[in-house]
């Protein structure tokens, strides 16, 4: 049987939500459990690229001189060093002049789309991905828009905290834009709330906001606030290797296998 891969865009315009942290966490999960699994980072901060401990110095190749048409993908790939089955399409500090740069190309929509496509969507050895992760800036830019575009499932990582449904109802509104005029096949796939601290009345408040707005499409898993899950980066990894027994390690394990029943 054809393996279907699975295109998944971690977005919300809004900063500091663990929208990152989920992408490299929820991705080295599935990667671990056998899976192929590809994460490109669309962020030109490249947080997703020092989480996999993938060099995005200026002078790498990555996600830029794809998306402006230099490279293929499969030429800028980097195998995680950690994780086999892991791979990453890295973003430099180029990327931050991308969208004015594409701003005049025709169909610059689709570039990311295109690119991927152009690959058939198989590893560098020829096998298809099972999954392809987005990760993509705090804005609604022309990167996102390529992100969405590329993508068939949106993840929405929200945090619980205060304003947290504030500015999701454009976040929606855009993905409504994308699945009217640019991709039709595109749905909000999951929703994952985060930085949960069960201490406060505020958190749970927040979890039965967003459970009511969005229903059934709200992981059951909670991700706590976990002082391992913010170290982890600054050690080039992700939770699951830096400390895997740790709580957030856990719960970006059961968060994982939730998303893999939804397929």
């Amino acid at each position: 049987m054809a393996v279907m891969t699975r295109i998944i865009t971690v977005a919300n315009q809004k900063g500091g939500v663990g929208k990152t942290t989920t992408t490299v966490n929820i991705a080295a999960a599935i990667a671990l459990s056998g899976r192929r699994v590809l994460v490109v980072d669309l962020d030109p901060q490249g947080n997703a690229s020092t989480a996999l401990g993938i060099a995005h110095h200026e002078g790498v190749a990555g996600i830029y001189e794809v998306l402006l048409g230099s490279l293929t993908i499969e030429s800028v790939l980097q195998e995680c060093p950690d994780i086999p089955g892991l791979w990453l399409a890295p973003a430099t500090i180029d990327l931050a002049g991308a969208e004015i740069e594409l701003v005049s190309t025709p169909r610059r929509e689709y570039r990311l789309a295109e690119s991927l496509q152009d690959q058939g969507l198989r590893t560098p050895t020829g096998d298809p991905w099972d999954f392809i992760f987005i990760d993509c800036p705090p804005s609604l830019g022309l990167l996102t828009v390529n992100a969405l575009v590329a993508a068939r499932e949106v993840l929405l990582p929200i945090q619980c905290e205060y304003y947290a449904l504030e500015g999701l109802s454009q976040l929606v509104r855009t993905i409504e834009i994308v699945r009217t005029s640019l991709n039709p096949a595109l749905v909000i796939g999951a929703i994952l709330l985060t930085m949960y601290d069960g201490r406060t009345r505020l958190a749970s408040q927040v979890t039965e906001d967003v459970r009511s707005h969005f229903s059934e499409r709200v992981l059951q898993t909670v991700i706590p606030r976990a002082v391992r899950v913010s170290e982890a980066p600054s050690f080039g990894q992700t939770v699951l290797t830096y400390d895997p027994s740790s709580p957030g390690a856990l719960t970006y394990r059961q968060a994982a296998t939730e998303l893999l029943s939804l397929g």
